[in-house]
């Protein structure tokens, strides 16, 4: 199901969401189905449906995806103990909302994936 819209609401603030970071490129919020203590959600304010749809125009955008993220996590003080970012892509990788975003998730160890 195509849900970017709900993304795109909560960037031009027609939700009650809290904003936690938001400038030109990206907007940060709390996931509301969060699966661990710290769990953020990092959005592009440029509608990209997944990471298989950016090209060379975006290399700034996805810097800065990257950049927040880190911002994100050394306000959270999750940044010395550990943190991770996930970006899923389409269904098998398990994206649910076709907008391009990052999962920073933190506050608990989180074990290995691999």
């Amino acid at each position: 199901m195509n849900k970017h819209y709900v993304f795109m609401n909560i960037i031009n603030k027609k939700t009650n969401t809290k904003i936690l970071y938001q400038d030109s490129f990206v907007t940060a919020f709390h996931d509301i189905n969060k699966k661990a203590p710290i769990h953020i959600l990092i959005v592009t304010n440029k509608l990209i449906a997944s990471l298989n749809d950016v090209n060379d125009s975006d290399t700034i955008l996805l810097g800065k995806l990257l950049i927040v993220a880190t911002k994100m996590a050394k306000k959270y003080h999750i940044d010395k103990s550990g943190y991770r970012l996930i970006i899923n892509c389409n269904f098998h990788g398990g994206q649910e909302i076709n907008h391009l975003h990052i999962h920073l998730l933190g506050g608990k160890p989180l074990g290995s994936i691999l």
